[in-house]
């Protein structure tokens, strides 16, 4: 009877031990499966290219609808990594009156390409790294732009500021604004190529 006993207490046992690993092998299961769903949320949750994040943002929509109209949507959204000195709103509105409607017409839009390819620079360039540029270049950096044309970058009251190829001058206002496919510095004025 005790030999029963002893025999029936171990067998017990091990239908709980067996039970038991069953049961982890299943939470574990569960757990990979849940953390495989986890990554693909996380995936797409990451952040939006350069014309996602300025077609989130109400400040660039001029040239939001600019990039539209040159057909640049797709470029813009390409891997890059991109530097656009993008102007706001209030930089277009500073364009002499119908400027910015003449460029939207489809008759303008080798110019509007132009100047809007002028505010992108190749490459993933943070206000750190084109302050130390500047610093290390006696005060100014020219970069070439995706158009052809330079810009000379430079520093005023600690504002990077941009000297555009007809002279004209705009400050950077809003530094690092990141997108997957490069980095935007927001400026209060249009800058213009040759």
């Amino acid at each position: 009877m005790r030999t029963f006993k002893t025999l029936s207490i171990l067998a017990l046992a091990g239908t709980l031990f067996m039970s038991c690993g069953e049961t982890k092998k299943e939470a574990t299961e569960e757990v990979k499966e849940e953390m495989a769903e986890l990554e693909t949320k996380i995936e797409e949750v990451q952040t939006p290219n350069i014309v996602g994040v300025a077609a989130g943002n109400e400040n660039f929509s001029t040239l939001v609808a600019a990039v539209k109209a040159a057909g640049l949507v797709e470029t813009l959204s390409g891997d890059g990594p991109f530097t656009v000195f993008a102007p706001t709103n209030d930089a277009f509105a500073k364009l002499p009156a119908g400027t910015v409607e003449s460029l939207l017409k489809p008759e303008s839009k080798g110019t509007l390409t132009a100047v809007l390819t002028y505010h992108v620079v190749s490459g993933n360039f943070s206000a750190s790294a084109v302050i130390e540029a500047i610093n290390s270049n006696n005060g100014k950096f020219t970069v070439t732009t995706v158009q052809g044309n330079d810009i000379t970058l430079s520093l005023s009251d600690g504002k990077v500021m941009l000297t555009d190829a007809k002279g004209g001058m705009a400050t950077v206002v809003i530094a690092d604004v990141a997108a997957s496919n490069g980095v935007i510095h927001a400026i209060d004025t249009v800058v213009m190529p040759e």
